[in-house]
């Protein structure tokens, strides 16, 4: 059946998903330089399974410019070193799109790769402002939304409906993702006209403990209204957990990389607790089409969406295939001309918008998840004011 333009199968077989044949010349081949192992497979299966419920819906319905898309499969091993060495992998099976881990630091070597050769490349869901031009070069692109709106977002929102004034950020600065949450949240709080940063504290993800951090929080003359916490997995479930179990109250407020409920039992009964997510897992989001790909994608993989990061593998096929379709070609600088002629193009996960100075999303609508005595929902929508500037996000 159909929904608003995007054709939703009634039943997707996993077997659907099996590593394809070898590519041939009547076949229009998409390689995964992504992680099939190691921590990463945690943020790239789910997102890859999505990107490949839209692969079947576009071949089931046609093709791609009349011709079936074809997949290869390289493993990065969540290492970087091997990351060069699946970009090079797919390429050499004919690979006319690479998609890439979901983080910068660890897709950036495929994406390099996929630069070098002169081809397009999408990282799966990666939120740093190098996944693209910045970082790679002007063929790369993210269909997710920046880390920085992310820290913008929740800073903005605290501030206009939770009523913060006094903010403690807390960066761990393990990755690219992590200083772009707390980024975001710098560039906004001087536009909040009451707000104000009574301390800040950095930490690494491997650190067993945050003891002298959360010291110096309980020192200060009293709780502050919110942490801004810029951090993701697996860290981020200890340095909560401690922060909880030192008597600490305050509003937390995150990036999307803790969204999930998967990791809750470790945290027993945590409140007060909020992330941005671009689309709900959790069977409330306002968009009755996000909830029916929630169960396309059951039905697909066998398990229910994990986090949001399901959702930009989606979006990064439909966009793509999109811009093939109106380019009548794969070839990378025609793709490229019309991905950068978006502005609000529609997909399921909200509108998309790329141009010649960032392939990515420096302002969205984001949906607004609480966690209250351990159960997560969609308590409210936020979009932030303005995009934050490029200059701002190369800070």
């Amino acid at each position: 059946m159909k929904r608003q333009g995007y054709v939703i199968p009634a039943l997707v077989a996993m077997a659907t998903f099996a590593a394809p044949a070898a590519a041939q010349d009547d076949k229009i081949v998409v390689g995964f330089a992504t992680a099939e192992s190691g921590f990463m497979q945690a943020y790239d299966k789910p997102a890859q399974d999505a990107a490949m419920i839209r692969i079947k819906e576009i071949n089931d319905a046609g093709g791609l410019l009349g011709q079936q898309i074809e997949v290869v499969n390289a493993d990065t091993k969540t290492d970087r070193a091997e990351g060069a060495k699946a970009g090079l992998a797919v390429i050499d099976q004919g690979a006319d799109l690479v998609v890439v881990s979901c983080d910068y630091d660890f897709g950036s070597p495929a994406a390099l790769t996929a630069e070098s050769a002169g081809l397009v490349s999408f990282f799966l869901c990666a939120e740093s402002i190098k996944a693209g031009i910045q970082g790679v070069g002007p063929h790369s692109f993210s269909a997710s939304v920046l880390a920085a709106v992310q820290g913008a977002t929740m800073a903005q929102w605290s501030y206009e409906k939770k009523g913060a004034r006094n903010y403690y950020r807390l960066l761990d600065t393990w990755t690219e993702y992590n200083k772009g949450i707390c980024d975001g949240f710098d560039w906004m709080l001087p536009q909040l006209p009451e707000a104000k940063l009574v301390g800040e504290d950095t930490f690494k993800n491997e650190d067993a403990s945050i003891a002298a951090q959360i010291t110096r929080i309980k020192s200060l003359p009293e709780e502050p209204d919110a942490i801004m916490l810029c951090t993701m997995m697996p860290g981020a479930v200890s340095a909560i957990k401690q922060i909880r179990a030192a008597g600490i109250n305050s509003m937390i407020i995150n990036g999307s990389a803790v969204d999930g409920s998967y990791w809750l039992s470790a945290v027993p009964d945590l409140s007060n607790f909020y992330v941005p997510v671009q689309g709900s897992i959790y069977g409330d989001d306002p968009n009755p089409e996000v909830t029916a790909f929630n169960a396309t994608y059951k039905e697909a993989t066998g398990g229910d969406p994990s986090t949001q990061y399901v959702y930009p593998g989606y979006v990064l096929i439909d966009v793509w295939a999109k811009a093939v379709e109106r380019a009548g070609t794969t070839d990378a600088e025609a793709v490229v001309a019309e991905l950068e002629k978006m502005n609000e193009e529609p997909t399921l996960f909200g509108p998309r918008t790329f141009n010649s100075e960032l392939h990515h999303q420096n302002k969205a609508r984001y949906l607004i998840v609480e966690t209250s005595n351990g159960k997560p929902g969609v308590v409210d929508e936020w979009t932030i004011s303005e995009p934050i500037p490029v200059a701002d996000l190369m800070k």
